[in-house]
C-alpha cells in the first residue's frame, strides 16, 4: 500500500470511530474510543509513511 493510501485509510478509520462516538447515546466508553484512535494513528507503517510524506 502506498503512503497516501495508508494515510487515507487511517483518516477514514479515525472518522468512523469518531462518528460512532458522536452518535446520540449514553457514553461511558471514552477510554475505549481513545484507545481505538491511538491504535489507528500509531500504526508503525502509518508513522513511517507520514514521515516520508513530510520529507517529499
Amino acid at each position: 500500500m502506498q503512503d497516501e493510501e495508508l494515510a487515507l485509510k487511517a483518516v477514514s478509520d479515525a472518522q468512523r470511530i469518531l462518528e460512532e462516538y458522536l452518535k446520540p447515546q449514553p457514553r461511558n466508553n471514552e477510554r475505549a474510543i481513545l484507545d481505538q484512535l491511538v491504535e489507528v494513528l500509531e500504526r508503525p507503517d502509518l508513522i513511517v509513511a507520514v514521515g516520508r510524506m513530510h520529507h517529499r
